[in-house]
């Protein structure tokens, strides 16, 4: 799939798989609102490990200040749909 073809909705759905991955838990469903609180093992090191799979799935990559900003998933999307429309 070209970076240019994926919707918001492509993005959050490749997410889901990157959580489902990275927490070993295919039980998560992705909301804007959802954040690190919202997920018991999303503690610094699975952050990371988020962070670096995201980036590799979607061959982008983020400066630690745009990682810092985020407050949500929903920021996480917009956040990753901004890099692939570059």
């Amino acid at each position: 799939m070209s970076t240019t073809s994926r919707t918001r909705e492509d993005i959050a759905k490749e997410l889901t798989g990157i959580f489902h991955n990275v927490f070993d838990d295919d039980r998560i469903v992705l909301s804007d609102s959802m954040t690190a609180a919202d997920i018991p093992e999303w503690d610094s090191l699975n952050h990371i490990n988020l962070v670096v799979a995201t980036e590799q799935h979607f061959e982008i990559k983020f400066k630690t200040s745009e990682v810092a900003k985020m407050a949500n998933v929903g920021e996480f999307i917009e956040a990753i749909a901004s890099k692939l429309q570059r």
